[in-house]
C-alpha cells in the first residue's frame, strides 16, 4: 500500500513540495516508492498525450490567447493527475518490469518531477533503460511497455525503445494520429519512393486537409472520394467528381464556396494522383526542392499557391513536427 505522505495522486499536480518528498522517497528504492512514482510517471504519460492531441488541434479562434492557453495547461496536468488515480494500466506495467529489471524508482521520480513544474513533456524516454536490460517481454505486457521495440520485437539495452503512440523523438501520439498512420503509411511510403517527399510530409498533409481523415469530401451518397489532398477537379480532369463546400481565402477574408473536387477509387489512388500533381506541375519545383525540411516543404506550398490559407504553411509545419516527428 503507497504511504500516505508519498501519495500525490489527491494532490495539485503543480505541487512541488510534494514531488520533492517523491524523489527524496524514491531514492530508497522501496516497492511504496516504486507505486508511487509509476503512478506520477502514468500521470505524465497521459498528459502527454492531452497536450499532443492540443498541438495537432488549430487554436486560432477570437477566445485564444495567452491567458487561456495557460490554464488549458494548468488543467489538463491536474486532470492527468485525477486520471492516474484511477489508472489505465500504464503503472502496473510499469512496476512489473522495471522490479525485474532493477531499476531505480528515482528515475521515474526526476520525469515526474519534471512535469509538475510545467517542464517540457517531450521526455527522453531512453534515460529510462536500464544498461543491463533483459532481451524482452511476452504478450501483452510488451506491448504496452515503453521499453518495447513494437509488437513481437526484441529489445536490447542498445536498441533504441518506442513505444506504441510515441514517436522517435519521444511525443505522444494521439490514437488517432496514429490510427491515421497505420491506415495510410504504405501508400505515403509509395509515394515518397516516387517524389522524393518525405512520407510523414505528405501524411501531415492529408491530416491536414481532411482532419485526420474525420473531415474527408464525400460523394452524393454518401461515401468517401478517398481525395485526401483537396485537389480539385479543373477542366482537364477526366475522373469521378464530387462537390464540396468549402472555405476559400479571398484577400486573407474567409468565403465560403461549392466546389468540384477529384474523386478515386482508393486512397491509393489519392496518393498516386497527388505524387502526379507535385512532380509534373512546374509551379512545384520549388516544393520538391525544399522536401528535405518541414517549415520549407510547407511554406513551399502556400508560396505556390496550393491553398489560400494564409495559415496554411505554419498549420501543416505544425502538425509535421508536433504530431508525426
Amino acid at each position: 500500500m503507497v504511504s500516505a505522505t508519498n501519495d500525490l495522486t489527491g494532490k495539485l499536480a503543480l505541487d512541488t513540495q510534494g514531488l520533492g518528498q517523491l524523489k527524496q522517497s524514491a531514492r530508497t528504492g522501496s516497492p511504496e516508492a516504486l507505486r508511487t512514482a509509476a503512478t506520477q510517471f502514468e500521470a505524465m504519460f497521459i498528459n502527454m498525450m492531452l497536450k499532443s492531441a492540443r498541438e495537432a488541434t488549430p487554436a486560432d479562434g477570437l477566445m485564444d490567447n495567452q491567458q487561456t492557453k495557460t490554464f488549458t495547461t494548468m488543467l489538463d496536468q491536474q486532470l492527468s493527475q485525477n486520471l492516474a488515480k484511477r489508472g489505465v494500466g500504464l503503472a502496473d506495467v510499469l512496476i512489473r518490469q522495471l522490479s525485474s529489471q532493477q531499476v531505480n524508482a528515482q528515475a521515474l521520480a526526476i520525469g515526474a518531477e519534471q512535469n509538475g513544474q510545467g517542464a517540457n513533456t517531450s521526455l527522453d524516454l531512453t534515460s529510462l533503460v536500464p544498461k543491463q536490460a533483459p532481451h524482452s517481454l511476452h504478450g501483452k505486457e510488451q506491448a504496452l511497455s515503453p521499453f518495447a521495440t513494437g509488437t513481437g520485437a526484441k529489445a536490447s539495452a542498445s536498441a533504441v525503445p518506442a513505444t506504441p503512440g510515441i514517436t522517435a523523438s519521444g511525443r505522444v501520439q494521439s490514437p488517432h494520429v496514429r490510427g491515421f498512420q497505420e491506415k495510410l503509411g504504405s501508400h505515403a511510403d509509395e509515394a515518397s519512393r516516387t517524389t522524393g517527399i518525405p512520407a510523414k510530409f505528405m501524411l501531415g498533409q492529408a491530416a491536414l486537409e481532411t482532419g485526420w481523415g474525420k473531415r474527408e469530401i464525400r460523394n452524393a451518397d454518401g461515401s468517401s472520394s478517398h481525395n485526401l489532398f483537396g485537389i480539385k477537379a479543373g477542366p482537364g480532369w477526366k475522373g469521378k467528381v464530387a462537390t464540396a463546400v468549402t472555405t476559400e481565402y479571398v484577400d486573407g477574408v474567409p468565403r465560403t464556396k461549392v466546389e468540384k473536387f477529384r474523386a478515386y477509387d482508393s486512397y491509393a489512388d489519392s496518393f498516386k494522383d497527388y505524387a502526379r500533381l507535385i512532380t509534373n506541375n512546374p509551379r512545384y519545383e520549388k516544393v520538391l526542392a525544399n522536401a528535405t525540411d518541414a517549415s520549407g516543404f510547407a511554406q513551399g506550398l502556400q508560396r505556390a499557391g496550393y491553398a489560400t490559407d494564409p495559415m496554411y504553411a505554419a498549420k501543416l509545419t505544425r502538425i509535421i513536427k508536433h504530431s508525426l516527428a
